[in-house]
């Protein structure tokens, strides 16, 4: 037994970083989300995302807004005053960057690398994803017969697209990383 253990120590370290860390910063989000996302108000991240994403529309000439939904914890996107999208919880992208950093952190060798790496990882899902809710508002108010095809297909592989090439890339990047599996 111990052998196996240390033959596939490699694949143990990874797991237990892995899940540790989505296990911790999901836990933290989750205090965050009940801590923030009270009496059907959406919490500070969804609705800053939200007005960001209303903002790109605005400076792509059109008249963007944002209304609080009544009756959940969302946010409405409203192009020229006609209400498009519903922004929840789970259209903010963190959950996306949790998954994102843990898998980065399991692989982690160089402090300094793995940090850089993080940050701008971070920063590129957070941006895409207002670009994607901006550019998918858009798209669901000339075209909504095809708010399925959209939303449930095309826009959640943009976002899930760009964070698996992210993670090849770092994989790519990180040393030894052929070596530890």
């Amino acid at each position: 037994m111990k052998s196996l253990l240390y033959k596939y120590r490699a694949i143990f370290r990874f797991l237990g970083l892995f899940l540790g860390t989505y296990l911790l910063l999901g836990f933290f989000y989750a205090l965050y989300l009940h801590y923030f996302q009270q009496d059907n108000h959406p919490d500070f991240i969804t609705e800053l995302v939200a007005r960001q994403s209303s903002m790109l529309l605005s400076g792509f000439g059109f008249i963007g807004s944002v209304v609080p939904d009544a009756g959940m914890p969302a946010v409405k996107l409203l192009i020229n005053d006609m209400p498009v999208a519903i922004i929840v919880e789970g259209c903010n992208a963190v959950s996306i960057i949790i998954l994102f950093v843990a898998f980065v952190i399991s692989f982690a060798q160089e402090f300094k690398k793995t940090i850089l790496f993080l940050f701008v990882g971070v920063v590129l899902i957070y941006t895409v994803n207002i670009i994607r809710i901006a550019l998918l508002s858009f798209l669901l108010y000339k075209y909504p017969e095809h708010t399925e095809f959209l939303h449930g297909v095309v826009f959640p592989g943009i976002i899930y697209g760009m964070v698996f090439l992210l993670w090849i890339i770092w994989i790519k990047i990180t040393p030894n990383s052929n070596n530890n599996a």
